[in-house]
């Protein structure tokens, strides 16, 4: 199913014996544009800490009282590893977190590891829980030692600027997710102030760019192709009818997602 994401944020965890906290945010991988981590507030069971939760753990979805039944207990979240905020969400974390839990790190296999278009973004994300970052004296780039520099926050990057070959068209307002695997497949584009009262959506696919400093991201794709582009109504459900029509209009492949 597609989920608009920040209709998640405020969701319960729910584990086998009580509830863990509520999500606060989300981290993605931006060059398989997969959400990796499910950031949860443990409120007032574990005061002022926060853990990471994979999507793997998650059993299932319940939409109607916003919660995620997960397959945890509580004495196991308390025992992981812990994350402290002041210090990055680093591989090393990561690992930890991977090997306590025994989840696969490869789950779900990559969205666009084998599509055309997909790359490495060569830029550093401002930091993440408060993290700080030195100089790479050498190159002359800004760095985060120990962190990886390919994991973003939806936090972040709600807001960010889109510019098209020829003009800037919006913000990004939200992303849209397939929860059978949790693949980031559009952006939720803004575009009140170009063109008023519209929302497009716009495939990682057709991304150029981002630039993580100045906020914004490049696209390949002109701002006639997105207004000519099959018009999107958001109180509508999003089906496949329609993603065929979208994917046909801009070249994209994946027509049949």
């Amino acid at each position: 199913m597609m989920l608009i994401i920040s209709a998640l944020k405020g969701f319960a965890i729910e584990a086998s014996d009580g509830q863990i906290g509520t999500v606060d945010d989300f981290l993605f991988e931006d060059t398989s544009w997969r959400v990796r981590w499910l950031v949860v507030d443990c409120g007032t069971w574990l005061k002022g800490r926060k853990v990471l939760i994979h999507p793997s753990a998650i059993l299932r979805n319940d939409l109607d009282q916003r919660r995620f039944i997960v397959t945890l207990t509580k004495a196991q979240v308390e025992r992981s590893p812990e994350l402290a905020e002041d210090q990055p969400v680093s591989q090393q974390m990561e690992n930890q977190l991977y090997t306590y839990y025994g989840w696969d790190p490869l789950w779900g296999g990559p969205y666009l590891s084998e599509t055309p278009g997909a790359i490495a973004w060569p830029y550093m994300a401002p930091p993440y829980f408060g993290m700080g970052l030195d100089t790479d004296e050498a190159h002359g780039k800004r760095v985060l030692h120990g962190s990886d520099p390919h994991v973003r926050s939806l936090n972040e990057i709600s807001g960010y600027h889109i510019h098209t070959a020829d003009g800037e068209i919006g913000h990004i307002e939200n992303l849209m997710i397939d929860d059978a695997d949790w693949s980031i497949h559009y952006f939720i584009v803004d575009t009140r102030n170009w063109w008023f009262g519209k929302h497009v959506l716009i495939s990682p696919l057709a991304v150029k760019s981002i630039d993580w400093s100045d906020r914004h991201v490049k696209l390949d794709v002109t701002r006639e192709q997105i207004k000519t582009s099959p018009p999107w109504d958001p109180l509508e459900a999003f089906t496949q009818v329609y993603a065929k029509r979208l994917h046909r209009h801009y070249g994209w492949p994946g027509s049949n997602a």
